[in-house]
């Protein structure tokens, strides 16, 4: 099963995406990928199908176009990028699976980003605890009945595609796999 961190390597750029096939121009993940590789694109774990002249190339299936905002994707659309850890990696972030939960929304920018979402994601998401946010792993500082607030530091808005979230935009949201596990074992 690939892990990734939720540090974001590149902000790929989407070339074709065709509802099945996506073409991502992403030279510095492609440079180093190849075909059966582990890639999360959006917060999503998809498999690399062929990786050449600085393009990735992905087969999304139904299920992950039902379950995530992929299917939104449209040519000149962005992604953020992190390959699959590899023994020996640091693990900057957390535990990320690439298993998208659910998909929430931006709120609203103020002291803190606020993203509305599930219960079935809110109810796991608790203050100085872990979340995936496109991919992006984030420390949870803040929650209400309709999701959670988290402070976006400058390095984060421009290394990845939260600065380029308007209110009312889609992201893919995966809760820290630990929390899973907690609630199984208390039953």
């Amino acid at each position: 099963m690939p892990v990734f961190t939720g540090i974001v390597r590149e902000i790929g750029t989407v070339a074709a995406f065709d509802g099945s096939r996506l073409v991502l121009e992403a030279p510095e993940t492609a440079a180093q990928a190849t075909p059966g590789d582990s890639v999360s694109v959006g917060g999503a774990c998809l498999t690399v199908v062929a990786a050449d002249g600085g393009t990735l190339s992905f087969d999304v299936v139904p299920e992950t176009l039902s379950r995530t905002t992929l299917g939104g994707l449209a040519a000149g659309s962005h992604v953020n990028l992190e390959p699959a850890l590899r023994v020996g990696d640091a693990l900057g972030g957390h535990v990320v699976q690439g298993h998208v939960d659910g998909v929430g929304g931006l709120r609203e920018r103020n002291d803190l980003t606020w993203f509305d979402a599930p219960a079935e994601i809110v109810r796991y998401c608790v203050e100085k605890g872990s979340i995936a946010v496109d991919g992006t792993s984030l420390t949870v500082a803040a929650t209400d009945d309709g999701g959670f607030g988290v402070a976006l530091i400058p390095h984060t808005l421009e290394a990845t595609t939260l600065g380029l979230l308007e209110p009312g935009d889609h992201v893919n949201l995966e809760v820290d796999v630990l929390a899973k596990y907690v609630e199984r074992l208390a039953k």
